[in-house]
């Protein structure tokens, strides 16, 4: 079944940190909130990182836009039966070359996972990233993987926003 990602792009001018995952899963496009599924790490991730996260999702996302962070997914449409990533099929990609053109000062790109970093490098490429530094971060899901690490070991792998957050203010 083809699936569309109706979550668009949180990115401002001030925004220096972008945050790549793959596809949201089924629950995050119903309630269409990044990250929306209650046990998905990456809030409380963020939490641990830059301390006060919200409650609600409006705040958080103006949180992490306060902090030069934004969000987007590396895929517009792809078939999925479920919401793993392992069942992404004929994945089509967002437009980040006229992303990074219109938004210049993202120095920083952190893809959540190893299946947004290779999408982006298959349909897009790491030429459009140009000067900018770019990660690859352990996942933020909840299920368990191959590379599955920690909680803890997950905030210390993502500790590396901080600089950067630190960087822009």
């Amino acid at each position: 079944m083809m699936i569309e990602n109706v979550l668009k792009p949180i990115v401002d001018s001030n925004t220096r940190i972008l945050i790549i995952g793959s596809m949201p899963g089924k629950q995050s496009l119903e309630k269409q909130q990044y990250y929306g599924h209650p046990r998905n790490h990456f809030w409380p991730i963020m939490n641990a990182l830059l301390g006060n996260c919200p409650d609600t999702y409006d705040a958080r996302l103006a949180w992490l836009q306060s902090h030069h962070i934004g969000l987007w997914d590396a895929i517009a449409y792809c078939e999925r039966e479920g919401s793993l990533d392992a069942a992404i099929r004929n994945e089509v990609p967002n437009d980040f070359a006229s992303l990074f053109q219109t938004y210049p000062h993202i120095e920083c790109v952190l893809f959540n996972g190893g299946k947004a970093k290779q999408v982006f490098k298959k349909h897009i490429g790491f030429d459009v990233l140009e000067a900018r530094d770019y990660f690859q971060m352990p996942s933020t899901s909840p299920i368990p993987g191959k590379n599955i690490k920690t909680f803890e070991q997950k905030i210390e792998a993502w500790s590396i926003l901080k600089q950067y957050a630190q960087k822009a203010t």
